[in-house]
């Protein structure tokens, strides 16, 4: 990977209940290039929410489920203000990605984290506080697919989709630079997409931009 230059300096908070989860992640973020810092962690969502009010946040690095408000809920609160930061969930589930990015996160990231990974979303968040939002922003506003490989959540524009193809028990999600495994059903797809696919075979939809003759 190839880091934008010059870096930002960004302060971050860590919020997660266990307290070896915060320090595991608060050595990975020392470990990352660019200039990150964790200035404040938080044990919960209130203690957050109080921490940010006291002190200019950049980003914070927040786990989804906790004891009392969920990372879900603060994120959400955290729409309401003047300047909010940036936010990358870290969570040991994958099930919260479609609400993750629907209250605008940065990124997703599924526990054990990783250092490449985490230092890809915070490359991520640089790009999104340099004034990167319009761009973001036309990807978030643009129908997407939510998909869970590998333990990190790929946002696929339906757009930059060539077809689905139906594979036993999954289907394959093919764009013109890779190929995805999703799960669920053709039939669901069909219904769903119709305006934008066509069923060509009983086990392929085509995307009709994509159709020549």
């Amino acid at each position: 990977m190839t880091a934008p230059a010059p870096a930002l300096s960004l302060r971050a908070m860590v919020v997660d209940d266990e307290p070896l989860a915060r320090a595991r992640l608060r050595a990975l973020l020392e470990a990352c290039q660019g200039d990150i810092r964790v200035v404040a962690e938080a044990p919960n969502a209130p203690s957050a929410l109080a921490l940010l009010h006291a002190q200019d946040i950049d980003v914070l690095f927040l786990d989804i489920h906790m004891p009392g408000s969920s990372g879900l809920t603060l994120a959400q609160t955290l729409r309401d203000m003047p300047r909010p930061p940036a936010v990358v969930f870290v969570t040991a589930h994958t099930d919260h990605a479609v609400a993750a990015f629907d209250v605008e996160a940065v990124d997703y990231l599924t526990k054990p984290v990783r250092l490449q990974r985490l230092q890809a979303a915070v490359w991520k968040v640089e790009r999104f506080l340099r004034g990167e939002r319009h761009e973001l922003a036309e990807v978030a506003h643009q129908e997407v697919l939510v998909i869970q490989e590998r333990q990190r959540t790929e946002r696929v524009p339906l757009s930059q989709v060539l077809y689905f193809k139906a594979e036993l028990k999954y289907v394959t999600v093919r764009t013109v630079s890779r190929s995805y495994i999703l799960d669920g059903a053709l039939n669901e797809l069909e219904e769903r997409y119709s305006a934008q696919f066509i069923r060509i075979h009983r086990n392929a939809l085509v995307a009709r931009t994509r159709i020549r003759a």
